[in-house]
């Protein structure tokens, strides 16, 4: 059965993974490594983010799925839906996903080789489950191509028509991803997104772009997106080192920094840009504030607790 849309607006952490790492980089390139995913989403959990992504993303490189015990340890202490992406090939993939903890699983190069994989999947396992992830990139013509493997291959699939047959094949989700916008905080491709939003019946979730609170209201108010995914925004604000105005996460949670020690987060960069592009900045927004404003602006957001515990004495500030 596919979905309908639903009234509140999510917003999803996004967790890109390689190996006990979470990183990010910019259009896919030139990764950093943060921090540990699984301190991540404790924090995102308690901040109050909708839901999380897991993105193993070298997973479809190498064709195979290194997050389960990852799901296992997250599905144990976080209590809202999950969604892993990168290296689902099969319907018994998404059933060893599924029973490790996963809420939902994100198909995105399988699905392009063998489209059949999303009709059997959302058959065996219901709609609800099944995510068409579809990273893609514009092109000077106006159309958008999907790309598979993370970005690596380029398919001369058209964008717009896949996510159009895909909800046909039973996904029920769009997980649309600018290449070009991703991690550059210059906004989310609003035209393509509500190109697509308005082209299917069930929820697009927006992701790529997002470098202010004001991006995201754009997407959702004229982008029409019902969810909004985001990763350096969010990240390089938990990650941010001891003393900068954020006293109550880093210097409590030293596991951002890969253990007490050792600071494999490499943030220092931070403070004078990153990427190598001094002049492309994120602003570094909280959960909890970005949601406050969202619900200022008139978007219905789930509230969190921590919008009025935590947000109040730093307003201001981000």
């Amino acid at each position: 059965m596919v979905l309908s849309k639903p009234s509140n607006v999510r917003v999803i952490p996004r967790l890109d993974i390689k190996g006990p790492n979470l990183v990010k980089g910019i259009q896919f390139d030139g990764n950093r490594v943060l921090g540990t995913p699984e301190a991540f989403a404790e924090i995102y959990y308690r901040e109050g983010a909708d839901e999380l992504i897991f993105y193993d993303i070298v997973a479809s490189l190498y064709q195979r799925n290194t997050l389960l015990e990852y799901i296992r340890k997250t599905a144990e202490k976080i209590f809202i839906p999950l969604t892993v992406v990168g290296g689902i090939r099969s319907v018994e993939d998404v059933r060893e996903i599924l029973r490790a903890g996963a809420d939902k699983v994100g198909i995105n190069t399988a699905a392009i080789e063998n489209p059949e994989l999303l009709r059997e999947a959302s058959r065996t396992f219901g709609s609800q489950c099944i995510v068409s992830c579809i990273e893609y990139w514009p092109h000077s013509d106006g159309t958008c191509e999907a790309w598979v493997d993370y970005g690596r291959q380029l398919t001369g699939v058209n964008a717009y028509d896949w996510a159009r047959r895909a909800v046909d094949l039973g996904a029920g989700e769009i997980f649309l991803t600018s290449i070009r916008q991703e991690g550059m905080g210059t906004g989310y491709d609003v035209d393509f997104v509500r190109k697509v939003a308005e082209a299917v019946p069930v929820p697009v979730i927006a992701c790529g772009g997002a470098g202010k609170k004001e991006d995201f209201l754009k997407v959702i108010r004229e982008g029409r997106a019902d969810a909004v995914s985001a990763a350096s925004c969010f990240h390089y604000y938990y990650a941010t080192p001891p003393g900068d105005d954020r006293p109550w996460m880093s210097f409590e949670e030293p596991r951002l920094r890969m253990g007490e020690d050792i600071d494999s987060g490499n943030i220092d960069f931070l403070k004078e840009g990153y990427g190598g592009y001094r002049d492309i900045q994120t602003d570094r927004i909280g959960l909890p504030a970005l949601k406050s404003y969202l619900s200022e602006q008139g978007v219905p957001v789930r509230p969190t607790a921590a919008s009025t515990k935590i947000y109040t004495a730093i307003e201001g500030k981000i």
